[in-house]
């Protein structure tokens, strides 16, 4: 029996972060557990080295596509039925790239993938501002970031583990698998969120000219700056890492496994240090700590790489990194929850811009971590810091929009104090 689409109850409140975040984790563990198995595809294909990226380039095409349409149709049809959509073909292309026989099937099955999976990016931020906002949020906002952060970091390491033991295959065996699960969560346990009378239409133009609205609100723009940023810095970390610590500092793949998971403990530790502080301390400045401490940390990283030109050691990097990496966990939902705070009636197409913009500037960032010398320090210290300046940057213009109007953009402190 599916659940009723009335007021979600209290039962379903406290099960929400759980069940959105198993949700929103499709798109990062897809997008990074297969990076290990590039080889293997290409020998099981036939194809040149490097020939895989293009899968991974098309993903995040699919991807962008998605996101940027996903969130007017939640808008128009509830949250709950884009997700059904969307787990469907992202389970049947997911059994597709499984099937695939050469690179091509392969790369329209995760193309199709990508749009499917793209729906369970964008809507379930959208549920989190239908039911709650303010400081309870940005609380809730805090475990889907989370797994936005953490996933990307742990997804390569599990990927390698399932390629030592078996096919490639079995990778997307398993996300179809994952598939399956995550319809069973909709259709069973998911309410609808959104009421009737809160769905809006919209044609083409009218929703181009909403976009444009919505990216035109400084408090929007200047956050989704921000969370693009912390996006680009994590891509450039995702990018640069394995050729820093593998081949340059000759880290063994188990080794490198523990790095990673040291870094998703320090993310994940800073997501629930913000869930606990911010009805006391409030967005705006958990916001601007977190974004002073990462461009503080990206600076050490890459004083250590300049000073380790000659003769890099491990002792340099892993600390700057694990600091340069933790505040991107309290980044993370206060940025989101900034962006949306203005856009309640389009909730979903604010989501869907701003998911656009992350991926967008992640995809950059990997894209020219890739063009640079590969396994030098500086390279991924560099991208690293350049990305923490652009947070910088679109917090100072935050700040400044802030003084203009007088109070604050988002005061979750008082309004924690309300609702207790």
């Amino acid at each position: 029996m599916r659940p009723s689409a009335h007021a979600p109850s209290a039962f379903w409140l406290r099960l929400m972060p759980v069940i959105l975040g198993i949700l929103t984790a499709v798109g990062p563990v897809s997008t990074d557990i297969y990076l290990p198995a590039f080889p293997a595809l290409e020998h099981s294909f036939g194809t040149a080295a490097g020939s895989a990226q293009i899968t991974l380039a098309v993903w995040f095409i699919g991807l962008a596509c998605g996101q940027i349409t996903q969130g007017p149709f939640s808008d128009r049809f509830g949250r709950r039925l884009p997700l059904l959509l969307g787990g469907v073909l992202y389970t049947l292309a997911s059994i597709g790239c499984a099937l695939a026989h050469d690179l091509w099937s392969f790369t329209a099955c995760r193309f199709i993938a990508a749009l499917g999976a793209s729906a369970a990016m964008v809507v379930p931020a959208a549920t989190v501002r239908d039911v709650s906002e303010g400081a309870e949020a940005a609380r809730k906002m805090s475990t889907l970031v989370l797994i936005m952060g953490v996933v990307p970091i742990l997804a390569p390491a599990i990927g390698g583990v399932v390629l030592g033991f078996a096919s490639w295959r079995v990778i997307f065996w398993a996300a179809a698998v994952y598939g399956v699960v995550c319809l069973a969560l909709v259709w069973r346990v998911l309410p609808e969120t959104l009421p009737h009378e809160r769905r809006t239409a919209l044609p083409p133009v009218a929703l181009l000219a909403r976009y444009l609205h919505i990216a035109r609100d400084p408090q929007f723009s200047t956050n989704a700056v921000i969370g693009g940023f912390s996006a680009f810095v994590c891509f450039a970390y995702l990018g640069g890492a394995p050729g820093l610590f593998i081949r340059e500092l000759h880290f063994s793949p188990t080794q490198f496994g523990v790095l990673f998971g040291m870094n998703a403990v320090a993310m994940i530790g800073a997501s629930q240090v913000n869930g606990l502080l911010v009805r006391r301390v409030g967005v705006s400045r958990l916001l601007r700590f977190a974004v002073a401490g990462t461009m503080a940390a990206s600076l050490l990283l890459l004083a250590a790489s300049l000073a380790g030109r000659a003769h890099p050691t491990a002792a340099l990097f892993v600390a700057p990194v694990m600091l340069c990496l933790a505040p991107l966990g309290l980044v993370g939902p206060n940025a989101t929850v900034g962006a949306l705070a203005r856009h309640a009636q389009h909730a979903g197409s604010a989501a869907a811009l701003l998911g656009t913009l992350q991926y967008l500037l992640g995809a950059a960032s990997g894209f020219i971590i890739g063009l640079l010398p590969g396994g030098t320090p500086l390279s991924m210290a560099g991208l690293m810091a350049a990305g923490a300046l652009g947070m910088v940057l679109a917090d100072r213009v935050r700040l400044r929009d802030e003084r203009r109007h007088g109070t604050p953009s988002i005061d979750l402190s008082t309004a924690a104090m309300a609702v207790h």
